[in-house]
This record gives C-alpha cells, sequence and structure tokens, in this order.
C-alpha cells in the first residue's frame, strides 16, 4: 500500500488552488450548519431542568471549548511535521492556526464566565478547569508573539512550534482537570460511551459544533492564503531591491 506524500502539497500555488477551492464551501457548509444548529438550540431545544434557559449558552460555549483544545493540538502537529518532515508549509500551519486558536478559547473563557454566573453564583473560580482553559489562551498568545518578535523568522517558527508541542501537556490536565480535583465545573456530559444530554438537547449542540468546526478550518485555510502571498510579495520585494541594488 502507498504511504501518502506529505509533500504532495508543500507547493505553495499548489495549496493555494485547493484553498481557494474549497474555501468557499467550507464557509457555506459551516454558516449553514451553525445558524440551523443556534436556530434549534435557542428556540427548539428544551430548557434545562436545574439551569433553566441559561444552559442555552452550551451551544457557542462547548464547541468553542472544543475547537480551542483541538485546534491547539493540530498546531502541535503542524509544529511537529515542520521539525521532523520539514514541510515547507507546516510553520505556515502554526502561524494560521495560532489566533483563531485563541479566539475560540477566548470565546470559550467569555460564555464559560457568562454561564457561569447565574449557575455558580460567580463570574470566575480559580479552579482546575477555568485554570487551564486560561492558560490554553495565554499559551495560543505566547506562540503568536514568539512568532512576531522574532527577527529571524525561521528561528521564530522554531522557537513558536517548540512552545505549541510543549504546551500540549496543557490539553490532558484540562480534559480530566474535573476529575483530578474538586471543581465547580461540571464533569464531561458527552463520553465514547454514551452522552448524558438528552437527544433534543444534543442534535443541535452536535450540528453547532460541525458548523463551528468548518468555520475554524475555513478561517485557516483563508489565513495560510494571506500568509502565502504574503511571503510571495516578500519574495518580489527583495528580488527587486538586488537588482535595483
Amino acid at each position: 500500500m502507498a504511504t501518502p506524500d506529505l509533500h504532495a502539497y508543500a507547493n505553495p500555488l499548489r495549496f493555494r488552488r485547493l484553498a481557494v477551492a474549497f474555501t468557499p464551501w467550507l464557509l457555506l457548509a459551516g454558516l449553514g450548519l451553525l445558524g440551523a444548529g443556534l436556530y434549534a438550540g435557542l428556540f427548539l431545544a428544551p430548557a434545562d431542568y436545574l439551569q433553566g434557559e441559561s444552559v442555552r449558552i452550551m451551544y457557542v460555549h462547548v464547541p468553542s471549548a472544543w475547537l480551542a483544545l483541538g485546534g491547539y493540538l493540530g498546531m502541535a502537529i503542524a509544529a511537529l511535521s515542520a521539525r521532523i518532515w520539514r514541510h515547507p508549509l507546516a510553520d505556515l500551519c502554526v502561524q494560521a492556526i495560532a489566533p483563531i486558536g485563541a479566539l475560540f478559547a477566548g470565546i470559550c473563557l467569555v460564555t464559560g464566565s457568562i454561564w457561569g454566573r447565574p449557575t455558580w453564583g460567580t463570574w470566575w473560580v480559580w479552579d482546575g478547569r477555568l485554570t487551564s482553559m486560561l492558560l490554553l489562551f495565554l499559551l495560543y498568545l505566547g506562540v503568536i508573539a514568539i512568532i512576531h518578535l522574532h527577527e529571524d523568522r525561521a528561528r521564530g517558527h522554531r522557537m513558536a512550534g517548540l512552545l505549541a508541542i510543549i504546551g500540549t501537556i496543557n490539553l490532558p490536565i484540562i480534559k480530566f482537570s474535573v476529575e483530578w480535583w474538586n471543581s465547580l465545573h461540571q464533569p464531561a456530559s458527552i463520553r465514547l460511551s454514551g452522552s448524558a444530554i438528552h437527544a433534543d438537547m444534543l442534535w443541535p449542540l452536535m450540528l453547532a459544533a460541525l458548523g463551528f468546526l468548518l468555520l475554524f478550518a475555513a478561517m485557516v485555510l483563508m489565513r495560510m492564503r494571506t500568509l502565502i502571498a504574503g511571503q510571495r510579495a516578500e519574495a518580489r520585494a527583495r528580488r527587486l531591491a538586488a537588482r535595483l541594488g
């Protein structure tokens, strides 16, 4: 069986053509699924018997948390690909994911605080889940800062990739923090063994999560296209400067 060639789409122009083709479809499908999921979650799904109407923020909060974690894992895998297989677009993938992952981590923190106020009686508690999620947000910001602060772009990408890889230690802490320490945060309601969420609330959540996922992918592709275009513009500027010099 032939193994997949990691460099099959390493050519920036080939990747850009694929990104241009897929981005609008991802955007349209993501917006459609997200709109349907949020409509169902806000207007069709029942209120929670304990939390009442405040539970409806779940349809934004939970997918944002999932994508913040998944985005960071994807960023770390891209960083490993850059270091191990020298994939020429992997560092750009890290740079593309970082601000989008930070956005979703920020949405997760904000919506979690809004949800926590009527549920727990407080906007914030320094428990394991909230603190580790805040750390994830700061790790995203750290990766962004390192990439932009280094004058040597290659060194900046290496250091940012290293932080992305090391930061994956925080992912299982986020996942299992509610089981390891006492916490106001409820345990996971969706597991491989089944779901504690009623089906009438679960399907809108899954629909919204899929919509958010497709939008996340579309935003990453758009960022990659922008970064590739920026690199090409810089390369042309250097060639022009060399000719004039």
